[in-house]
């Protein structure tokens, strides 16, 4: 359609790094893709969920289209904190391109990719503008932190009305090296234990009269970092425990003290859920006969998209656009992907990720603009009607 404007990813993405939206703080960042998208014709709604105990969070699903074939498009625009500006090269917010590479935090994850997708649509909308089918993005400012009113209460909210995509794509930077590199169609799960053990405190001149609560701990976690939780299987590699932290909080040589606690958390494959992954660690920890108490949490179970026509679309139009196939990736922390997986196929490609949470996060110009191009293939492959 002749009058809707074509945006550019670049300008987009220096839009988005201006707004320093350090979760939860929104900042104006949803704004700068909420306007062009109105301008797209999207239909947009705003929400904004609270939850006792978290912080309120403003989200964005905008739609194009009412009937299906549906594809959707998950982004954060919350970024982690900056850290000393002093530091970067840059002012982290400033959006400064030097040599063809743009600066900033949250450039690469992931507001690049939104940039990209957005760019993206306008362009399809100008070669396809009466294409049959749906478009939309659901955008979420709570990614980084608790992800407890963000994406996942917007799907409920999706589910709720009529909105659940066919497919969904997550533009989370996916590459290590340069672009096509890779494609995640799968996340390990995580699960975080908090392990305490309550002992007697006493004079270490006296350790009969005591019960230290350190030597309970340090056997029940030799006990845990000793497990081969399993192999690993043909799409994950092998589950494993990292213990973050251990505290007593003493600093008295001569104090037993009275309590114990330590951190750790767990990245597990498609063998295990966090229920059952939960039942073996109890099954482990009373084997050592020690005193203790457990408590896990975890909203990120594993999955796998597997091979299906919407995985084959995007790395055929990842391979087209780059030059080369990418490889099927399941590694890397947690992501959105996680909460729409119940319902559709889902598939990760974004920017390099070898600078997110970083000083001097950044991304070249250039990569920008081949993620806009391999969006725009993915638009036209899915809404071309023998793709459908």
């Amino acid at each position: 359609m002749a009058d809707l404007p074509i945006f550019d990813a670049v300008t987009l993405t220096q839009n988005q790094v201006r707004c320093a939206s350090v979760t939860p703080r929104d900042e104006g960042a949803l704004d700068t893709l909420v306007r062009p998208l109105e301008q797209l014709g999207f239909t947009i709604y705003r929400l904004r969920f609270e939850e006792e105990g978290y912080p309120p969070i403003d989200n964005v699903f905008a739609r194009r289209g009412s009937i299906g074939p549906h594809l959707c498009y998950m982004g954060h625009t919350d970024v982690v904190p900056a850290g000393r500006a002093e530091d970067w090269t840059h002012d982290p917010y400033g959006a400064v391109i030097e040599n063809g590479v743009l600066y900033g935090r949250g450039v690469a994850d992931m507001k690049g990719g939104n940039a990209a997708f957005v760019a993206a649509a306008s362009e399809f909308l100008h070669k396809k503008s009466n294409f049959k089918g749906s478009i939309s993005l659901l955008l979420t400012g709570d990614e980084e932190a608790h992800s407890v009113n963000g994406t996942v209460k917007v799907i409920d909210w999706m589910k709720a009305h009529g909105h659940l995509p066919d497919v969904a794509l997550v533009g989370e930077p996916s590459n290590f090296t340069h672009m096509g590199e890779n494609v995640r169609v799968g996340r390990r799960g995580s699960l975080t234990g908090q392990l305490f053990v309550e002992g007697v405190q006493g004079h270490s001149a006296y350790p009969e009269r005591a019960n230290n609560p350190v030597h309970h701990l340090v056997k029940l976690l030799h006990r845990l970092i000793s497990e081969k939780f399993d192999e690993g299987t043909p799409e994950f590699p092998a589950t494993h425990l990292v213990v973050a932290s251990a505290d007593v909080g003493n600093t008295a040589s001569n104090v037993i003290p009275a309590r114990a606690h330590a951190l750790f958390n767990m990245r597990f494959n498609n063998l295990w859920t966090a229920q059952t992954l939960e039942t073996h660690l109890r099954q482990i920890l009373d084997e050592v006969g020690s005193p203790y108490t457990l408590k896990v949490r975890s909203n990120s179970p594993c999955f796998l998209t597997p091979d299906s026509p919407w995985r084959r679309l995007v790395m055929d139009s990842i391979a087209r656009i780059s030059g080369k196939p990418p490889r099927p990736d399941t590694g890397g922390g947690t992501s959105d992907a996680r909460f729409m997986s119940p319902y559709c196929p889902v598939v990760e490609y974004g920017l390099l990720n070898a600078t997110i949470h970083k000083v001097d996060e950044r991304a070249p110009v250039e990569d920008i603009q081949i993620l806009t191009a391999t969006f725009t293939d993915i638009l036209l492959s899915y809404f071309r009607d023998e793709a459908r």
